[in-house]
């Protein structure tokens, strides 16, 4: 694997959760270290390792747990990209013409965190992420925003080097690389064996590109020791993803669980970086999405900062910001908004 330029880790985790006044231990007792002018925690060493082959790709809480480990744990995974290996760096249009859903989002996982239970709150710290050494993105006939316009298939892999920041798109256009599992998620108090297409509750495919390198996401615990799964790398995304996909391809990614015990339930997940607190809000269109996203965002400023929910709402009006993360993971779409942490502190 190689390694991507990094947007620096050791986001200081969350100081109030929905005003229980608890958040995840530090989990490594390492001491902040000075880089670059800027104060950055030493990626903590993994205590356990998954690999690219250890999957699923559907959410139910039948699905037995690959590892178990206790709340804290740091683990290494690898993820395979999203085709389940159909597509390779020497694939062609035929490729793709005989490309299958069916094993579309290879997961890795389920992880049972012990003393997670439901209720509880599950904070995913994405400590490291590594790319691989190639991706690609397609045009699948009768999927993305636009399909009805754009019917013809399209593919283009790349290459990418250690050290890469961006690759080359078309003469004077580059890519910024920017890394992220597309999809990550606890399982769903069900037997039923649900696609991962959509994002749901338990989070899924929200091709999020802010969920990042450094960033921390909660995720509502829903059954006995969460269950979780993480895959659908990629590699460059833009928001809203309109075309269905992204620059897909393998990652390795360091992440630690930590249980927030009695913290729950969240409608969808919430994120936090240095800079600012995200909630989410998922619906089959954008305008019931967004509305459960602000609905998401007065829920937590209400209860976290002591405020009524009319003084929510209007601070989510004057300082809080709506984004489209994703159109195309039918029958839901994904709208994210986060707050400044310079407006509400940390």
């Amino acid at each position: 694997m190689t390694s991507a330029g990094r947007v620096s880790a050791g986001i200081p985790l969350l100081a109030l959760v929905l005003a229980m006044g608890c958040a995840p231990g530090d989990g490594t007792g390492a001491a902040e270290e000075m880089a670059g002018g800027e104060e950055v925690s030493p990626t903590p060493e993994p205590q356990h390792t998954l690999a690219a082959d250890q999957t699923h790709n559907r959410w139910s809480r039948t699905i037995p747990p690959i590892l178990y480990v206790e709340s804290g744990a740091v683990i290494e995974a690898y993820l395979e990209e999203a085709s389940d290996g159909q597509l390779t760096p020497e694939s062609t249009f035929e490729d793709l013409a005989r490309l299958s859903f069916d094993p579309i989002h290879p997961l890795t996982g389920p992880v049972y965190v012990e003393g997670a239970e439901p209720g509880d709150l599950l904070a995913v710290t994405l400590h490291e992420i590594e790319l691989g050494d190639w991706g690609w993105v397609a045009n699948v006939p009768g999927f993305g925003f636009l399909a009805d316009r754009f019917p013809d298939p399209y593919l283009r892999t790349f290459e990418f080097e250690p050290g890469d920041t961006s690759v080359d798109f078309a003469p004077g256009i580059r890519i910024p690389l920017r890394p992220f599992p597309g999809v990550m998620g606890v399982a769903p108090d069900t037997d039923s064996m649900l696609v991962t297409i959509p994002p749901r509750q338990n989070g899924g495919n929200m091709d999020d590109r802010d969920m990042v390198e450094g960033s921390t996401v909660y995720f509502p615990v829903l059954v006995e020791g969460a269950l979780f799964s993480m895959g659908d790398p990629h590699i460059a995304q833009g928001d809203g993803e309109v075309g269905g996909t992204a620059i897909e391809g393998p990652l390795r990614v360091v992440y630690e669980l930590e249980v927030i015990k009695d913290a729950g339930p969240i409608a969808s997940p919430h994120y936090e970086t240095d800079e600012f607190y995200a909630v989410t809000g998922f619906a089959p269109t954008i305008d019931e999405a967004a509305r459960n996203a602000v609905e998401a965002m007065v829920d937590y400023l209400a209860t976290s900062r002591d405020l009524s929910r009319q003084e929510a709402y209007q601070l989510a009006s004057m300082a809080g910001d709506l984004k489209i993360s994703e159109v195309v993971d039918v029958p839901n779409m994904l709208v994210a908004m986060r707050i400044s942490k310079d407006v509400i502190g940390n």
